[in-house]
């Protein structure tokens, strides 16, 4: 059986700049869920993207809703696959990835496998995912799901779920707070530069952070 849902809403250009500005390293400072898990990782080195989450279930060995995801996608989007368990067949490859190319994808994140990695790397086209295999999924017909609620990584994701990823790792945020949480972590990001500068001055990192005061008021705690 097959569901097909309409594709959400685009993110403004603008947002999307910003998005891509936060680490998820940084936001992973100051907010503790909606990361996925560490075993996703990026296929590439030196990556970062930002976009809208365009959602899809592929079970098993079917690879037919990925194929026809490929004719829905929009540039800027980023193509989320939850592949239900199958950490074997490969759902993603060089031709796929070419087609990826040429849309204007902004990246790719399984919940599975890939192949043809050479390929991938070859067309630029950022790949997050389990790891590598040399046996792919097949068109057969029987069943998927596009633009549907997905699970990828131990994370819920829905469609238009706000997607920033880099080689540290993937995090799936809410729309309506992505700036917001952008902002922040952009912040931080800057402040970092200052205390780089204190650095080089001579100052030490834990009298910068606070922990030096935090460490002596638990030791005069202690002492009572």
């Amino acid at each position: 059986m097959f569901t097909v849902n309409p594709l959400p809403e685009r993110l403004d250009a603008r947002l999307v700049a910003k998005l891509a500005r936060a680490e998820p390293a940084t936001i992973g400072h100051f907010r503790n869920w909606g990361f996925m898990e560490p075993a996703i990782r990026a296929m590439q080195a030196d990556v970062r993207i930002a976009g809208p989450a365009i959602t899809v279930r592929a079970p098993g060995v079917d690879g037919t809703i990925v194929g026809y995801a490929l004719g829905q996608v929009r540039p800027g989007d980023v193509l989320v696959i939850d592949r239900c368990g199958d950490h074997r067949h490969a759902a993603f490859g060089g031709l796929v990835a070419y087609a990826c190319k040429v849309t204007g994808l902004a990246g790719v994140i399984i919940d599975g496998v890939a192949t043809d990695i050479g390929e991938v790397r070859k067309y630029g086209v950022p790949l997050w995912c389990r790891g590598l295999s040399a046996v792919t999924t097949k068109r057969i017909g029987l069943a998927g799901e596009f633009c549907v609620p997905v699970s990828c990584g131990g994370v819920a994701v829905r469609p238009g779920d706000v997607i920033i990823a880099d080689e540290c790792g993937i995090v799936v945020l809410p729309p309506a707070e992505a700036e917001a949480i952008a902002d922040r972590a952009i912040g931080m990001q800057d402040a970092e530069a200052t205390s780089r500068k204190r650095l080089d001055a001579g100052e030490k990192l834990p009298d910068i952070s606070g922990a030096t005061k935090m460490l002596e008021e638990a030791l005069a705690k202690q002492k009572k």
